[in-house]
């Protein structure tokens, strides 16, 4: 009996550690780290995080860092989001990028990490507080403006269109919603916001959202939908009701919306650089640690694609990571 524990207690101890030295791994509570930086993306499931993952891991290995990457489930869930930013103060480790889910529900614990000498990079989406090194995101403001300069041009300045909103709280939604309604207003008058819903954190909801707004307005010309889980369901809502009609101008670069775009069922696509922010965000980590001077604010920059835009090399290389 003493020789089986001792067996065990050994092999429990060698996983443990082949555990630590794994740089993609979800490092478990109350584990320290040499060199670690833990990312917290608002949620794992979409292409978009999947990128993120990607460029933070890329900028992990250039600069030597580990990459703890941890995330809700829904990219709602606020509470979880904050325990897992507590569970990484519990392991030391070197520094945190977070996508905060909510703008002011993150606030304490961003103000906490900077009270403990933590260095915090926020990305994606803002936070109602300066107490980070860094803000690496699109600027969504303009990414909404320019899906509104869009559909202004595809409507020829007139219709009736419907927006899909994608939840309260989240900073970088909200700015898109606004760049989009306030653009339409000033630039082009003759277009009409008719409805708009929130999709929130699944495809799911937001397809039964966008089928809600569809069967209240038989008569629509267009669409916009503000980011990868709404502009999916969307999508899928106007496949399953039939109407080719309605123009639609989403967000993001998903698998679905791109094979949309490039079977002409989807209009336009606003494209961000998630590889770069999940980049920058490890990157203005490991510069602060080093004493190294750091942007406060870095845009990652945004682009309207088409289908035929598509097979252009600049956007080809911008896809690739996605």
């Amino acid at each position: 009996m003493r020789f089986y524990f001792s067996v065990s207690l050994a092999a429990a101890l060698l996983l443990s550690q082949s555990g630590c030295n794994r740089h993609d791994e979800q490092a478990a509570p109350g584990q320290s780290s040499n060199h670690g930086i833990a990312v917290i993306p608002k949620g794992s499931t979409h292409d978009f995080w999947k990128s993120v993952h990607a460029g933070a891991n890329a900028a992990g290995k250039e600069f030597g860092y580990e990459i703890y990457w941890n995330a809700p489930e829904l990219e709602t869930d606020r509470e979880r989001q904050i325990q897992i930013v507590e569970d990484f103060i519990v392991q030391k480790v070197d520094g945190l990028v977070l996508a905060p889910v909510d703008k002011d529900a993150l606030v304490p614990a961003v103000e906490k990490l900077a009270n403990l000498k933590i260095p915090c990079a926020i990305i994606d989406s803002a936070i109602g507080t300066d107490k980070y090194i860094t803000f690496a995101a699109t600027d969504n403001y303009k990414g909404g403006a320019m899906a509104a300069q869009r559909m202004g041009k595809i409507l020829d300045g007139l219709g009736k269109v419907i927006m899909i909103k994608y939840a309260p709280g989240s900073a970088s939604t909200t700015e898109r919603e606004n760049g989009f309604t306030e653009t339409l207003a000033k630039e082009f008058p003759g277009i009409e916001i008719v409805d708009a819903k929130y999709g929130m954190a699944t495809v799911e909801s937001a397809l039964q959202a966008t089928e809600d707004l569809l069967t209240r307005h038989p008569h629509l010309e267009g669409l916009f939908a503000c980011n990868a889980s709404t502009a999916v369901g969307a999508f899928q809502a106007l496949q399953s009701q039939k109407r080719p009609e309605v123009k639609m101008v989403g967000f993001d670069a998903e698998a679905a919306l791109i094979d949309g775009l490039r079977a002409g069922q989807i209009d336009s696509l606003v494209v961000q650089d998630p590889f770069k922010m999940g980049y920058e965000g490890v990157k203005a980590i490991a510069a602060f640690r080093k004493g190294q001077p750091v942007e406060k604010r870095i845009d990652t920059g945004v682009t309207v694609i088409t289908r035929e835009s598509l097979d252009e090399a600049k956007i080809k290389e911008l896809l690739k990571t996605q």
